[in-house]
């Protein structure tokens, strides 16, 4: 962890609509082309989506909409208040996120990030995640691209040493 970073209580929780209004504050002020709320509901109504918030005595200071897939995990959209950025707000979520996944089914996490948001890309390639690919002209809303990053799951010698197939785990 940064040594410049003060460290504080983060709590982090499932969104709930209560949360919109400060969710979106949040949104508009980290993004040029942010999302709606029509945008956050639509993408919470699918199953499959899941939305966290982190509070910090009581106070949404960040959010995170991400979804489930059959072996990965998707982040759709990220944002920790200003005033609250370098707090450990964003590794508090991005930790929660780290231990859903296992060698045995969501073994990694994947999202994009615009080329032009540096302090984002600088963010995730400090806590492991790598850029795989350029996506060329990405976002509907300008011509800007966008790096696909993942973080792999590294498994443990203990995970290493079970065997891998499923049938020999069931007969013992």
């Amino acid at each position: 962890m940064d040594t410049k970073q003060a460290s504080v209580s983060v709590h982090i929780r499932w969104m709930i609509r209560r949360d919109m209004p400060a969710v979106l504050g949040i949104e508009n002020r980290s993004f040029e082309f942010s999302w709606t709320e029509e945008d956050f509901i639509r993408c919470l109504r699918q199953r499959n989506c899941i939305g966290m918030v982190a509070e910090i005595d009581d106070q949404v200071v960040g959010f995170m909409i991400y979804e489930l897939h059959k072996n990965r995990l998707h982040i759709l959209n990220f944002a920790v208040h200003p005033d609250a950025r370098r707090k450990g707000v964003a590794n508090s979520m991005v930790n929660k996120l780290l231990g859903k996944l296992s060698q045995e089914r969501r073994n990694r996490i994947m999202l994009e990030v615009r080329e032009t948001n540096l302090e984002a890309q600088l963010f995730f390639k400090k806590i492991g995640f790598r850029a795989i690919s350029v996506l060329r002209d990405f976002y509907e809303d300008t011509v800007e691209d966008a790096y696909l990053m993942q973080y792999r799951y590294a498994p443990t010698a203990e995970e290493l040493a079970q065997p891998h197939n499923r049938i020999s785990r069931m007969a013992g």
